[in-house]
């Protein structure tokens, strides 16, 4: 699918590209999903299922915080409070922390919630505030959120797929 921009192209985005995630995760077996044999955010470096997870339920409500700033006319610190561009790692090894207590069914829970609650944001936003006014440099704000949840999702898919075949599991 060629990059969304409109309302109705990103929310098909996040609900394909999620649901096929969703359909790879609900039969692994929930002894594997904390397992850490798959490469992590971080260069050298192992995580988990869940880790995998808790790195996308993280990133969806970090979208979610940056709409509730923005819609008070203010703008977030981006990618979040001391984190810069160049320390996406570091933030992904906090959301592990931040998740690190919850199992798998709590996380595939939590991201189920995460989703619908962006697909309910998207929703409630005009084409406009989405796609025809600049919010992060050239980026609209549909932008910023395509590249933090259909994308993410879809290289986790591809995470979890080549994890699942070198486990058995494909």
């Amino acid at each position: 699918m060629a990059i969304p921009s409109s309302k109705s192209e990103l929310i098909n985005d996040i609900k394909s590209t999620c649901q096929k995630l969703r359909d790879d995760l609900v039969d692994i077996p929930e002894e594997l999903t904390e397992k850490k044999n798959m490469p992590g955010h971080v260069k050298d470096t192992q995580m988990s299922v869940s880790n995998l997870l808790a790195y996308l339920v993280g990133w969806g409500n970090l979208v979610l915080k940056w709409h509730r700033i923005s819609s008070q006319g203010k703008m977030p610190d981006l990618y979040d409070t001391g984190y810069k561009m160049n320390e996406l790692g570091k933030l992904a090894q906090r959301f592990y922390k931040d998740y690190e207590k919850d199992n798998f069914q709590t996380l595939l829970n939590k991201f189920d919630i995460v989703v619908g609650e962006i697909l309910s944001m998207v929703d409630g936003m005009s084409n406009k505030d989405l796609y025809e006014i600049e919010w992060h440099g050239k980026y609209p704000f549909g932008r910023m959120v395509q590249f933090n949840t259909s994308s993410p999702y879809k290289n986790a898919r591809a995470r979890i797929r080549k994890w699942k075949k070198e486990n058995g599991l494909l």
